[in-house]
């Protein structure tokens, strides 16, 4: 089961790890969409002390999640560190709610570029299902190849959204001073008040994508170290951008109008806002932007889904042929090939059925991903609490005991908030729509089913599954070495 991986196939740096994991989290659209309903149906200015206080329950999620990336490195991520920590039978059923939800998110996106693309660059004759498809053929041909090509254009894009989301936050300032940055935002009585489930909730949606770091420790220079700073830099930035960002916007509309305005405009919000301080024609800027952070989260979701995808070929949850590389670029060639075909087939039944690509395709997709997430990291932080007792030898008070406890606890919050406001998050009443959340049980027991039906019918598969089961990867020379 173990597989070597050749020197040359190690190029990603702590930084590029990071730009894949801040661009899954979808800068863009987080401020456009997300924001403005977490203000509406939130606590109103309270909501960039929800991203602070979500923030802080990320990092210790991470703690625990960094330790134990220094002790595996697999392309498996979240189900590797539930297996190793829980065993083989809810590491399988994680396998497979990884897989359903990083797919799940990964079609969501493109039914929602195909969706903006048409709205904002409105070419006669083209209508969303074939920005779509350009999205779906550009995310198989990068798939395919080495991840550095994907690297590049992921930072460029990236960078561009948050510059002109910068620029906007610094016209604010320069218009308001400092009363651009109100503190009753983070009085206890604003935080704290009316309306925090739902702020909560959306605070949490922002952060999905986090977790994605430990998929390319295989293919990471430093896999044990560059894995764990990468998830605390892109954790970090995401938190000040995000914190600060959305208290910028409390400033420059008014702490006594933010809600009712977020409430009649929407994801318009930020677009008048960026006008009404800056430009229009930075505006129109921002709106290409939103764009292309839906194209660059595409990306990086689905090199995500492959990873996962890949992993389960070859440890033997999915067929094999699925783990094997490209003998040339050393990409999971094969498992992206499969997701290109599932997001295609998808996606056109969407559009044959003549569904809304963002209302019933995205934000279906996106929901329930995100959901499936959320059980994962609240799973992995118990694997950590596992397998770090078991090794005690090797356990801390706060990186392995303290933060995984801190974790499970805001992990498990969090979850129970966003049910609770499930149909907040996806917008609708449609029962079809907020009962795929029972989707996960289902995959989950499922996954169970396979390892137990392995354990039975193949053995030998199933025992070079150990719970530990790993690519190698030597651990570092110490001075007493």
């Amino acid at each position: 089961m173990s597989e070597a991986t050749p020197p040359a196939r190690r190029k990603l740096g702590t930084w590029k790890i990071v730009f894949f994991v801040i661009a899954a989290t979808t800068p863009m659209a987080a401020m456009v969409g997300t924001v403005p309903v977490g203000f509406a149906l939130g606590t109103g200015p309270g909501m960039p002390a929800a991203y602070v206080l979500v923030g802080l329950v990320m990092m210790c999620f991470l703690s625990g999640y960094a330790a134990m990336s220094r002790k595996i490195v697999n392309t498996g991520a979240l189900y590797s560190y539930i297996r190793a920590g829980l065993g083989r039978i809810l590491g399988g059923g994680a396998a497979y709610v990884a897989v359903i939800s990083y797919s799940a998110f990964t079609i969501g996106i493109v039914g929602a570029f195909g969706y903006f693309a048409d709205l904002i660059l409105a070419i006669p004759g083209v209508s969303w299902p074939w920005y779509s498809a350009a999205l779906l053929a550009l995310m198989a041909v990068l798939g395919r190849r080495q991840l550095d090509l994907s690297v590049w254009m992921l930072g460029l894009l990236m960078s561009a959204e948050i510059l002109i989301l910068v620029i906007m936050d610094l016209g604010i300032f320069a218009d308001k001073g400092a009363e651009a940055l109100p503190a009753v935002s983070f009085s206890p009585s604003v935080a704290l008040g009316t309306g925090l489930a739902a702020a909560l909730t959306f605070a949490f949606t922002s952060f999905i994508g986090v977790e994605s770091a430990p998929l390319y420790g295989e293919e990471a220079r430093n896999p044990r170290k560059s894995v764990a700073r990468a998830g605390y830099w892109a954790v970090g930035i995401i938190t000040v951008f995000y914190g600060l960002t959305s208290w910028l916007a409390v400033g420059g509309v008014g702490v006594d109008d933010v809600r009712s305005r977020a409430a009649a405009e929407g994801g318009q919000m930020i677009f008048s806002l960026n006008t009404q301080y800056t430009s229009e024609l930075l505006t129109g800027v921002m709106a290409m932007l939103m764009v292309t952070s839906f194209l660059a989260t595409g990306v990086a979701l689905h090199n995500a889904t492959s990873r996962y995808l890949f992993a389960l070929g070859r440890e033997g949850l999915l067929p094999h042929w699925l783990g094997e590389r490209h003998p040339k670029f050393g990409s999971p060639a094969r498992a992206s090939g499969v997701q290109s075909v599932i997001g295609a087939v998808v996606v056109a039944g969407f559009a044959v059925a003549g569904m809304h690509p963002y209302l019933n395709l995205g934000v279906s997709m996106i929901s329930l991903a995100t959901i499936g997430i959320m059980v994962l990291m609240l799973g992995a932080s118990v694997a950590v609490l596992a397998f770090f007792i078991r090794r005690r030898a090797d356990h801390h008070w706060w990186r392995t005991i303290t933060a995984p406890v801190l974790a499970i606890i805001g992990m498990g919050v969090a979850i129970v908030l966003i049910l609770g406001h499930y149909s907040y998050l996806t917008g609708t009443d449609s029962a079809v729509i907020n009962n795929l959340p029972y989707l996960v049980l289902v995959v989950a027991a499922a996954g169970m089913w396979r390892v137990a039906w392995l354990r039975v019918h193949r053995p030998h598969t199933h025992a070079a599954m150990h719970p530990d089961a790993a690519p190698a990867v030597p651990e570092p020379m110490t001075a007493a070495g």
